[in-house]
């Protein structure tokens, strides 16, 4: 079995994790002064979205330079530096790569400017005449994921293509040019040390070659266009071929992983399991984000229903996540903290890997962000009807009573997004000291989890509850999870379990789970 089959990952978004030089934004360093953290949480991976120079039009997803580091953030040698101490933690260290677009300010795009219609420069990306008599309209009727078109018009009339902000052009990827520049960044980050690359919109890469419209069908959520026809193109799958075969070969320097123990996960918006099978075949990528998992609601029906459409996908590569920086905190999404306790056993105990994001071991909750402090493009390009997604990237609360909790030494006013004023009890340091904390309810679970390991990450759960009661339970090895989302009280004894359980996500009362509560015990077969 290979170690990311079970792993554990928690994301960092390191401009909101720990700042280390008081400038109000986390960095590198302090990233690398807070790994202890995630080693004693018990992760065995982290996880760091772009720390790549940008012009933050997307949170750092409209990317300058494929290989460098943003100044805000540090340098190469903090990068080297963290991943030496990650290493030496026994954690492996994986990154993103952002291959569908560039930022505007990217070098290729500013050559693809100067250069005018027809040129080489522009071929890099999907630049294209305009419909109706003047050009005025643009090529086809998509949809930016951010709102509003797709495509935006360009001073010599031409129009490019943007599926997310219009800072972010899409690059043109039947252009080898481009092919063969991000096997180079590929390599480029191989040999400072990475150990896997998660691989932003990974299904969206390659679009349908005549660019037809996508006509009145099309997903009208801002964030899930799914029906648009960029989406789940075959060509994708050569491409990640390609890239599994570079990641399985090119040598790795002292205190990485062996090459054929590197990582590959694709952030792969797909639902349907044969279709998303198509991403983790033996020889493509490695494993794909379970996004039905992250969107369920809490719902016994729903949830038990995920649990089998996931096991059902080909492959073995299994994985669960409740949040990350795209998404609404559980505490907020589930509507209490103990559904997202709850939820958090349930993940858990799953047969295959989990992604944690971080702030979700303290059981934050979604941060109420002020019109003026929004940076989320959601937010301005869908008229002030979406707030985006900056209540998840509000900085982490490391200590004290008041704002900036430890986070940094700037003024509160000045850190990378405003905390809220009630989060002193929600501290790492308060946490520490409070054995029913969320912190230590996450800290004994995942030891648990290693104490008690699924005998085959890849094989689903054997159910004990039966299809359609208002309760999940079901055995993991030894290991028995029972999540009850009843409105009554579940006796642990009426599913023929006895003895105290190794742990509950609140307390139990008189034998019997609450509502929104789980529990794990020990049960041989």
């Amino acid at each position: 079995m290979s170690w990311w089959q079970d792993m554990v990952c928690y994301e960092v978004y390191p401009r909101a994790f720990a700042d280390s030089d008081g400038d109000g934004v986390g960095d590198l360093r302090g990233l690398t002064q807070r790994l202890e953290h995630i080693k004693d949480l018990g992760a065995d991976a982290v996880w760091c979205t772009p720390f790549y120079p940008s012009p933050l039009a997307d949170g750092g997803y409209d990317i300058a330079d494929y290989t460098g580091v943003a100044p805000d953030l540090g340098t190469t040698a903090d990068v080297d530096e963290l991943t030496a101490r990650a290493h030496a933690l026994d954690l492996k260290f994986i990154v993103d790569l952002v291959p569908n677009h560039t930022s505007d300010r990217h070098p290729w795009f500013l050559e693809a400017l100067a250069a005018g219609p027809g040129s080489a420069e522009r071929e890099r990306y999907l630049f294209r005449p305009g419909r109706g008599a003047g050009g005025e309209l643009p090529p086809n009727d998509w949809q930016s994921a951010f709102g509003g078109p797709a495509w935006t018009r360009v001073a010599d009339g031409e129009w490019y293509c943007h599926l997310h902000a219009a800072e972010q052009p899409d690059l043109n990827w039947r252009n080898p040019k481009v092919r063969d520049a991000f096997a180079d960044v590929l390599r480029h980050w191989l040999d400072r040390g990475v150990d896997g690359f998660r691989v932003d919109v990974a299904h969206a890469l390659f679009k349908a070659e005549d660019l037809p419209d996508a006509g009145p069908g099309q997903h009208t959520d801002p964030l899930r266009n799914h029906l648009m026809p960029y989406y789940d193109q075959e060509e994708l799958h050569p491409l990640y071929r390609e890239w599994r075969t570079l990641l399985d070969s090119h040598p790795a320097p002292p205190g990485a992983v062996a090459p054929e123990d590197r990582v590959m996960v694709a952030e792969s918006a797909v639902f349907d399991p044969a279709r998303l099978g198509r991403y983790i075949r033996p020889d493509e990528m490695h494993q794909a984000f379970n996004f039905a998992f992250l969107e369920a609601s809490w719902d016994a029906a729903e949830l038990r229903e995920v649990i089998d459409g996931s096991f059902a996908v080909p492959g073995s590569a299994v994985t669960w996540l409740l949040s990350s920086h795209d998404a609404p905190r559980p505490v907020t999404r589930h509507g209490s903290l103990a559904r997202a306790r709850a939820a958090a056993l349930l993940m858990l105990a799953l047969p295959g890997s989990a992604y944690l994001y971080q702030g979700e071991e303290l059981g934050l909750p979604q941060a109420f962000v002020p019109d003026d402090r929004i940076l989320d493009p959601l937010w301005e390009r869908s008229g002030h009807t979406e707030r985006g997604r900056d209540g998840a990237r509000v900085p982490l609360p490391w200590y004290g009573t008041a704002a900036p909790y430890g986070f940094s030494t700037a003024a509160p006013e000045a850190t990378w997004l405003p905390q809220p004023d009630d989060w002193g009890p929600l501290t790492v340091a308060a946490q520490q000291a409070d054995p029913g904390s969320t912190l230590a309810l996450y800290r004994r679970a995942l030891r648990l989890r290693r104490t008690h390991p699924a005998p085959d990450p890849a094989a689903p759960p054997q159910w004990l509850s039966a299809p359609g009661a208002p309760h999940l339970a079901f055995r993991r090895g030894n290991l028995v999870c029972v999540v009850n989302l009843a409105e009554h009280p579940l006796p642990l004894a009426a599913l023929g379990l006895t003895g105290a359980p190794l742990l509950t996500s609140g307390p139990l009362t008189a034998g019997a789970l609450p509502k929104d509560t789980a529990a794990w015990l020990v049960s041989p077969a």
